[in-house]
């Protein structure tokens, strides 16, 4: 495979990853943000969605304020924000055309669907009740496409990049969402195990669609270092950082199988598979979850940098 070709089937993987992220945060923010203020209040919501898209600079140079409409505006249909809803559809659907021969039909017509409905949109939201069906689209959306790949594709060179895109890209934003909810979210002087923890931490379940797994494998109350034991470390959740890099595994092998070379990006990826393998919550919380996160964060860029330079350029 060419290595455009294979960038665009990689790159399409990731910003439809990103777009599904987007959408269920700021699903997740609304929640917060309407919490009572006998709750604790959650007035820094729409803040930490910003800072879980690492969007916070571009939003301020932009001259916006930290209000629910402007930032909802801002995270879905700004065309300014190459993370927005509506740019991240845009460049998977140019991606996608580009390699149109590489996809099913069921595949195409999942992304061209997709956005073409949400361009019907514009670029502003005319009403706080259409955000609530914008992003419904866009989660069926995305969901259509990952069973239309996994249910129609050859197992290939075109299905391996794509799922390799998705997989880092989906670890990166179960990162930062962690990260943001334990180093950001959490109000100066609120209480660990207070009300408003409780509800936050429910609230990042709920984001990753990840509540009824979390009451299955602990069969308790919500408790923090559950929580992140369930997000990182379990393999038996899609979107956990070990099973998302089971995944990255999974087709940078496949991908050396046909060319019998191994890489950097297979280096970095198995150590990453390792670090998580060989780790517990327990220990990540005594050297502390944000510090965890950041290197993980880091570390997970490196790989993306290693995937690019081995095999897209």
């Amino acid at each position: 495979m060419l290595s455009r070709s294979a960038s665009n089937l990689y790159w399409m993987g990731r910003y439809l990853e990103r777009a599904d992220f987007t959408a269920r945060l700021i699903e997740a923010t609304q929640r917060l943000a309407a919490l009572p203020t006998s709750y604790g209040g959650a007035g820094n919501a729409w803040e930490s969605a910003l800072a879980a898209t690492w969007m916070t600079r571009a939003h301020k140079e932009r001259g916006l304020t930290l209000d629910e409409a402007e930032i909802s505006d801002f995270l879905t249909l700004d065309p300014s924000n190459p993370s927005s809803i509506r740019s991240c559809l845009e460049a998977a659907r140019s991606n996608a055309r580009a390699v149109r021969t590489a996809l099913t039909e069921e595949g195409w017509e999942a992304i061209n669907t997709a956005w073409l409905e949400v361009s019907r949109y514009g670029t502003h939201l005319e009403s706080r009740e259409a955000l609530g069906p914008l992003l419904d689209l866009v989660k069926h959306a995305v969901s259509a496409f990952e069973g239309a790949a996994h249910r129609t594709m050859l197992r290939g060179d075109a299905f391996w990049f794509t799922s390799l895109g998705s997989a880092i890209e989906r670890a990166d934003n179960s990162a930062r969402l962690l990260d943001v909810k334990y180093h950001l979210l959490l109000p100066r002087g609120d209480t660990v195990g207070g009300s408003l923890d409780y509800f936050q931490w429910t609230t990042i379940l709920r984001t990753v669609s990840a509540m009824t797994a979390y009451r299955w494998v602990y069969r308790d109350s919500v408790k923090p270092w559950l929580v992140a034991d369930l997000l990182i470390l379990n393999r038996q959740i899609p979107r956990s950082l070990a099973s998302c890099y089971d995944e990255i595994l999974r087709q940078l092998d496949q991908l050396a199988s046909v060319t019998g070379k191994r890489g950097p990006a297979h280096r970095l990826a198995a150590a990453g598979h390792a670090r998580l393998s060989q780790s517990n919550i327990d220990a990540i919380f005594a050297g502390g979850l944000h510090e965890f996160l950041t290197r993980f964060i880091v570390d997970n860029n490196r790989l993306g940098e290693a995937v690019a330079d081995q095999y897209l350029f």
